[in-house]
């Protein structure tokens, strides 16, 4: 009897670990990929209204930061093309840059006069220098062509 009541009482020490995570997984604060684009009406065009992809909100209410609790799909693909940019600065792969590429294209899918601009994307570090934020920007792409999805 004794050794029912021990086994119940760690259970919930196994369990803790798994429903409240630790924060030690964070070797180091490295500095944060933000990905800019810039549309072009020639790859030869040089580059001049950058836009950040997806920008975070100032703000979120609590009714919609309750539902993403539950479900925040734009989010996750967001966090994902934010591992594309972080994957495309330590080991370059064409994966990780047509990945953003389609990413950012498709969110012009509802804009058909951009149907074949050229999109040129940067990743810009941001960092914690002095008690300044410190912006570099460290990848820019060659320029490609949007290509807008007219099938649904």
């Amino acid at each position: 009897m004794h050794h029912v009541f021990a086994a119940m009482i760690r259970t919930p020490k196994l369990l803790l670990p798994a429903l409240v995570p630790s924060w030690n997984f964070f070797n180091v604060i490295g500095a944060s990929p933000r990905i800019e684009y810039t549309l072009l009406k020639s790859p030869e065009e040089p580059a001049g209204d950058w836009r950040e992809f997806r920008p975070r909100p100032n703000r979120v209410p609590l009714p919609a930061m309750l539902g993403r609790l539950f479900w925040n799909a734009w989010w996750n693909e967001t966090m994902f093309v934010v591992s594309c940019a972080e994957r495309l600065l330590d080991e370059p792969t064409e994966h990780s840059e047509n990945e953003i590429f389609r990413r950012i294209a498709a969110d012009f899918d509802d804009c058909p006069e951009w149907n074949g601009a050229w999109l040129r994307f940067r990743i810009a570090l941001l960092s914690e220098h002095e008690n300044r934020i410190a912006r570099e920007i460290a990848f820019v792409s060659d320029p490609r062509r949007v290509v807008i999805n007219t099938v649904r």
